[in-house]
């Protein structure tokens, strides 16, 4: 007992995580899945966003032209924050009406997406996994749900500081800025300690067993285990801010081209930048799921179908 606790001392996240990523790339049918399912899912849910969208356009045209946005510009800003008003006004009413319908449907989509399709991933990985979607599926509607309410406390923050900063007197920018940089930061902590808890949960019903309640219990009382996980979704974070870093990079790269390289080749390579960010995106979720899964099993001292991973980490 001992030497395995000593054991699970020195093996450190980043030091396996980087064998987990060799085991991915070895397998890619894991990734082929992973991008299979959300697109499934995305596509259809992208035509009927731009359904609706194009069908709220043409019956708000009319209304749209009389606000002047189309000569939108940032040299003359007061004229233009008058316009996006004037543009919010006429918009808020279709959207909402279309949000109140289209949003439940999307997010109860997503979750059945993200179920199904994250069971067949992780069965693909390790067949011995029982099949158990419908628990998946609650987990990431509970996620979302967990995210809306994250999202509209942040919104009621920062109307809160708006009011608190600007309305009374000289308006106070300097302040309203510093509210709105800390009262972000503290909820996105807020959000990061949450969402911890749901992207465990899943796994522990499918490693563990559980149920739904049971693997958010579980998900906070995984001992010394919560630090190897918490330093593999550190790194994966910052691999992904990496990932966005590069798009963006890759996105302005023909703009000194402009000359030369506008219209339709412009848009295809902006397509093309946007497609390869979000194959390596998934690719590097996949990973953090293998990584979780093999620190689980290290942990307990399980290791059926043993990796190259778990063995090298051994």
């Amino acid at each position: 007992m001992a030497a395995k606790e000593t054991a699970h001392k020195e093996i450190r996240g980043t030091q396996s995580l980087v064998h987990t990523l060799a085991d991915c790339w070895s397998r890619p049918s894991l990734l082929a899945l992973e991008v299979a399912w959300r697109w499934l899912f995305g596509a259809p849910a992208l035509l009927l966003l731009y359904y609706e969208g194009v069908r709220i356009l043409s019956t708000t045209a009319s209304q749209l032209e009389a606000t002047g946005i189309a000569q939108f510009s940032l040299q003359d800003p007061m004229r233009s924050a008058v316009m996006v008003a004037d543009t919010f006004a006429i918009l808020k009413t279709p959207v909402l009406q279309t949000a109140i319908w289209l949003l439940p449907l999307l997010a109860a989509g997503w979750s059945i997406a993200s179920g199904v399709g994250r069971n067949f991933v992780l069965r693909r990985y390790d067949p011995a996994l029982p099949r158990k979607s419908l628990p998946l599926i609650v987990l990431q509607l509970l996620r979302i749900a967990a995210l809306s309410g994250t999202f509209a406390v942040w919104f009621l923050a920062i109307h809160w500081a708006a009011n608190y900063a600007l309305s009374e007197g000289e308006p106070n920018f300097v302040l309203y800025f510093a509210l709105v940089i800390c009262l972000s930061l503290g909820i996105f902590t807020l959000w990061a300690l949450l969402s911890w808890v749901f992207s465990i949960a899943p796994l522990l019903v499918l490693l563990e067993n559980r149920g739904v309640a049971t693997s958010l219990y579980r998900s906070v009382r995984l001992g010394p285990l919560t630090g190897k996980l918490v330093e593999v979704n550190l790194v994966m974070g910052i691999i992904k801010l990496a990932l966005i870093v590069l798009a963006m990079v890759f996105s302005a790269t023909p703009l000194p081209f402009e000359s030369v390289m506008q219209g339709p080749p412009l848009y295809i390579w902006w397509t093309g930048v946007t497609l390869l960010y979000l194959a390596a995106s998934d690719f590097f979720q996949v990973a953090r799921l293998v990584a979780f899964v093999q620190f689980w099993r290290l942990w307990r001292g399980s290791q059926p179908n043993p990796s190259p991973t778990l063995a090298a980490s051994k």
